[in-house]
């Protein structure tokens, strides 16, 4: 994959659609969020066609606090799952991303602060809006030593939502799609921030 890949979604739009890019500008995947359902399920497309499906990912559960969201490829292969710590994410944002049952990733958000300012903030008319806007939330993913491998920053944008993935070191193929998929489902969970 090349590098920096963007994610872009409108703010405007009835469901959720993603769209991701690479450096190139060329799109890597479409990404369509199915409304009103008692359990997420998002299905993941090669372009914005969406007439080949490449990916899924679903909750194991109705209630999303804490719940496993576990990626299938197309032919129903399973390629891991990204977990949401509950109670941990009331402070900040924090996931574990499965590999096979066992954490083999982390994401964490890089500045916890930030979120308690938006909070507070984002109660107060137009400076709520102004908040949201200056104050882009960053996740960074690190293996269990602690070893940064990529991170996703929040882009300052009106009409639509844009989030950077950089990457920070050297990982495999297969982790860095696992990354992929976890950093899209973070972006569908938290996107109403910044």
């Amino acid at each position: 994959m090349q590098y920096p890949i963007e994610l872009t979604f409108k703010l405007m739009t009835f469901g959720q659609r993603v769209t991701a890019t690479d450096a190139s500008g060329n799109v890597l995947m479409f990404i369509k969020q199915k409304m009103f359902k008692l359990k997420e399920k998002v299905n993941i497309y090669s372009d914005a066609s969406q007439s080949n499906l490449i990916f899924t990912i679903a909750s194991d559960r109705m209630i999303d606090f804490s719940a496993n969201y576990h990626f299938t490829d197309a032919q129903g292969n399973d390629w891991g799952a990204v977990r949401r710590k509950g109670m941990r994410s009331l402070w900040s944002a924090h996931y574990e991303i499965m590999q096979n049952g066992a954490v083999d990733m982390t994401i964490s958000e890089e500045s916890p602060m930030k979120k308690v300012l938006e909070s507070l903030l984002g109660e107060i008319p137009i400076i709520g809006l102004v908040a949201a806007y200056l104050l882009n939330p960053s996740y960074i993913i690190t293996r269990p030593d602690g070893t940064p491998l990529l991170r996703l920053t929040k882009r300052p944008a009106v009409f639509e939502g844009k989030f950077v993935l950089e990457k920070l070191g050297e990982m495999p193929e297969d982790d860095e799609l696992r990354s992929l998929l976890a950093m899209i489902m973070l972006v569908l969970l938290e996107r109403g921030r910044g």
